[in-house]
């Protein structure tokens, strides 16, 4: 493990010399990429350094208690020891988190796609309470978000939604997303005032990059049609709106948001590109959770994985069966304590499937 850590550190010390060179910044994207792999690996060496200073003080209190004959020296010494092995046991935590390797897709952007589903009228309603749930908690990262495409309910919210999210390492935050999400409270439209149980679909899927899909023009029909929803009179007049369907596959793909058939073309052509990467990414995520029977992560997109409890204010993740009693703030974006945590079990199912020890 100390020679994994030195390689590291070595090639931390290479990666800084790397890009000082005058040469490396006048490639912008080979200087973006070394950078982020230099800043990812000041944590793990700052860390690392941290923990040899704990491990040599360590030696030097137990050569004291070995050697020293005075009693108060050596009960100081003890003492510091004690604390000392707080803080090793500290620094191991850490390293163990930080030399877990990271999934390739968590920094790439997303589509969200949300869907309501059992409940009708009270599931579109709950699917756009989840889609300001989601661009909340976006802004509140400083990322950009988008509506790509939207089919209202008929008495408001959605019937499906597609959000665009940009930002840093946004699949690895919402990753934990995809999956049912069931909704027990009161309709708008009960009048009885019965608690009825509704439910949503959302899958993030992380966007594909132009050279890890190709999709052969051959194999794409191309349908257009009049957009539907917010727009004014201009979405009734013209065909601008566009679906795409890849025959092979038969997945398909439709974007309604902008004015220009042209631009809604390129719209749904980058989603096509990314439900189809997504599939590849969802079989590699069901191989690991095989191997490592994780409850997290799973790309299992029809498993209930959430309910919101509106009488009870209370939102309860089944996979980590944790329970929290903030639905107010929780639908207002504030969604990261949750997120955090599914983080931390899927970390640790990756700890205990790769035996990182020290």
């Amino acid at each position: 493990m100390f020679t994994q850590l030195e390689n590291l550190k070595g090639r931390f010390i290479e990666l800084g010399k790397t890009l000082s060179d005058p040469a490396t910044m006048q490639d912008m994207k080979r200087f973006t990429q070394l950078n982020k792999e230099y800043r990812e690996l000041g944590n793990l060496v700052e860390v690392y350094e941290k923990y040899k200073n704990v491990l040599s003080n360590i030696e030097n209190n137990k050569r004291i208690l070995e050697t020293e004959k005075d009693e108060e020296f050596r009960e100081m010494a003890k003492s510091e020891l004690d604390e000392l092995e707080a803080q090793k046991e500290k620094w191991e935590g850490e390293l163990k988190q930080l030399l877990v390797p990271k999934e390739p897709e968590d920094e790439r952007d997303v589509l969200i796609e949300i869907r309501g589903g059992t409940g009708g009228d009270e599931a579109s309603l709950f699917a756009g309470d989840l889609a300001r749930m989601y661009t909340r908690y976006c802004e509140l990262l400083g990322w950009n978000v988008s509506i790509v495409t939207a089919n209202e309910g008929t008495v408001g919210g959605y019937k499906e939604v597609i959000l665009d999210v940009k930002g840093e390492n946004v699949y690895g935050k919402l990753k934990f997303e995809s999956g049912v999400h069931r909704v027990q409270r009161i309709p708008e439209t009960e009048a009885k005032g019965r608690v009825h149980t509704s439910a949503v679909t959302v899958a993030v899927l992380p966007e594909a990059d132009e050279v890890e899909v190709y999709i052969n023009p051959a194999d794409i029909k191309l349908d257009v049609f009049r957009a539907s929803g917010a727009g004014g009179q201009h979405v009734n007049r013209t065909e601008s709106a566009v679906r795409l369907t890849h025959i092979p596959t038969g997945t398909v793909a439709e974007c309604q948001a902008e004015r220009s058939q042209h631009k809604n073309r390129d719209q749904a052509m980058k989603m096509l590109k990314t439900k189809i990467y997504e599939e590849a990414v969802r079989k590699h995520e069901n191989e690991i959770a095989a191997r490592r029977k994780t409850l997290v992560s799973t790309g299992d997109r029809s498993a209930k994985i959430r309910t919101y409890n509106y009488p009870q204010g209370r939102i309860t993740d089944h996979r980590i069966n944790m329970s929290m009693y903030n639905l107010d703030s929780f639908m207002n974006g504030e969604i990261g304590e949750m997120i955090d945590a599914l983080a931390v079990a899927e970390q640790t199912e990756k700890l205990k499937a790769g035996n990182v020890a020290f």
